[in-house]
């Protein structure tokens, strides 16, 4: 474990940083361990009220410096970021696959994105850009500008437990934010790691204390942050339940709220689909990070004339699946976050059992040699109808239902039959169908693709999606704009004044 001394993660590591300081509290000790094997990585010493509130008032301070950086400066030390995190890609990419449970070869992709949204927001720092506007009044000119907004809350959630905070916080600082993160409590290593590393680069450069914050802790810590009013953006990743709790809170207050909530996302086959590209689509897409991204294939909606070509295929690539350590590349699915994501995989079996699906593929919890952490489970697939409660529900975990339809209207009906909005994608060679799906009445979900499976946007691409989603976007086109105030001015360059509307008001 030489990339846990790296990263300078300890036995025991204090919860609460302000950036290069980090500070004692009497908070719950949070125990992070690993179900990858079950052992104990180390343990974190929580927030408590005290120490939050010397985080948020370090970062207002902060704010006062920060802001007035040019904001190409900021992107410089984005960009010396982007350099530790390639530096630390390989120590990091073990660490996020360790203590979360994704492969090896993901957790290396996660810092990747990291590294990526570093680039990207150093091109941004140069294009935080308004618009010029023509005035009704003579000898007038109108403009827009966007200001730093101020202290942006960041709650992350376990399945992304780097990139998500990355995200958000390299397009905050570029747009002159600072930022207080608060990490999922079950992967708070993850987020000691990333605070080491921007650490360096901040002391090189005389950055403030306070522009990164980090507060680890459970549900509580979150619940302050929500309710707090000098937090102006609270950016929440996680479940659908969690985010119309902070998003209520935050809304009470008049503050504003990015949400990126759940996703029951559906890849609809064609008769007309290349069925190797789909199969392969399909197949990563349902049982990568063994089912626990947000944009998972939960549902494959298969047309009738392909149905059992595709479900044959399908039972025969399931049997190829290696399951087992994440940190063995030659494994293609990791276990499950810990026991609770365990009972909800048995649990939602159950229930589809109950309401009629027919499993094809059976589930089941792996034990033995190798399988000791108990999080280990078996993807499986289950024949249903898009009415059952269960279909309509997204469970974290590597279950996939298989849908059948007769038209693409109807196969699109079934796609946005669902309450959540994030990733769809349609296999087909046929372009009206691929256009119909892009269509104002095709797909309802922020991400469309054809011929790629359910996958998240790269990075450039905003990211998020609608309905029990949340609607926030994230990491590309103008989602830095969520990020800042806006501002329009208008500056009288004439001798005279001219009044609304024609009025006169001689005095």
């Amino acid at each position: 474990m030489d990339f846990l001394s790296t990263l300078k993660i300890d036995s025991t590591n204090k919860g609460v940083s302000t950036g290069t300081q980090w500070i004692n509290s009497k908070g719950e000790i949070i125990d992070s361990f690993s179900p990858v094997d079950g052992k104990k990585i180390g343990s974190v010493t929580a927030a408590d009220k005290e120490s939050y509130e010397a985080v948020i008032k370090k970062a207002e301070e902060a704010f006062k410096t920060w802001r007035l950086v040019p904001a190409p400066k900021r992107g410089e030390i984005v960009r010396q970021i982007g350099e530790a995190l390639r530096q630390y890609k390989e120590p990091l990419g073990k660490l996020v696959s360790y203590e979360m449970g994704k492969s090896l070869q993901e957790g290396l992709g996660e810092v990747q994105e990291m590294i990526d949204i570093c680039d990207f927001a150093v091109g941004l720092s140069r294009q935080l850009h308004g618009l010029t506007m023509h005035s009704e009044r003579p000898g007038h000119r109108m403009y827009e500008q966007y200001h730093p907004l101020g202290i942006v809350g960041i709650i992350s959630a376990f399945n992304f437990p780097v990139a998500v905070w990355s995200w958000n916080s390299m397009l905050a600082w570029v747009c002159g934010d600072v930022c207080v993160w608060k990490p999922s409590e079950k992967v708070p290593l993850c987020g000691i790691a990333c605070q080491h590393i921007i650490t360096e680069v901040f002391k090189k450069n005389n950055v403030p204390e306070g522009v990164s914050g980090l507060i680890v802790g459970g549900r509580e810590v979150g619940e302050w942050m929500a309710a707090d009013s000098r937090i102006p953006l609270v950016s929440a990743t996680g479940s659908t339940r969690m985010g119309k709790a902070v998003g209520a809170t935050v809304a009470a207050r008049l503050g504003r709220s990015l949400l990126e909530l759940g996703g029951n996302n559906a890849i609809i086959i064609s008769k007309e689909a290349d069925l190797d590209i789909a199969i392969l689509g399909a197949l990563f897409g349902a049982v990568g990070t063994a089912g626990q991204r947000c944009t998972t294939t939960r549902r494959l909606i298969i047309h009738e004339d392909v149905y059992d070509t595709v479900k044959n295929k399908l039972v025969s690539a399931y049997k190829q699946l290696r399951i087992g350590d994440p940190l063995d590349q030659k494994n293609h699915v990791g276990p499950l976050i810990d026991k609770d994501a365990v009972r909800m995989y048995l649990d939602s079996i159950e229930q589809c059992k109950a309401e009629g699906g027919n499993f094809i593929v059976e589930g089941g919890v792996l034990s033995g040699p190798g399988y000791e952490s108990g999080c280990y489970v078996k993807p499986c697939i289950a024949e249903a109808k898009p009415d059952y409660k269960i279909v309509q529900h997204e469970t974290f975990a590597p279950i996939l239902y298989l849908l059948k339809y007769k038209t693409i209207e109807e196969a699109i009906a079934i796609q946005n039959e669902v309450p959540q909005g994030l990733s769809s994608s349609i296999m087909t060679l046929n372009m009206r169908e691929a256009e119909q799906f892009l269509s104002h009445a095709g797909s309802d979900c922020g991400i469309a693709n054809v011929n790629i499976g359910t996958s998240g946007a790269e990075i450039g691409g905003a990211f998020g999606g609608e309905k029990e989603t949340g609607g926030g976007r994230e990491s590309g086109s103008d989602a830095w704009k969520a990020y800042m105030r806006r501002q329009t001015n208008t500056i009288n360059y004439s001798t005279s004044l001219p009044l609304a509307q024609g009025i006169k008001f001689d005095v």
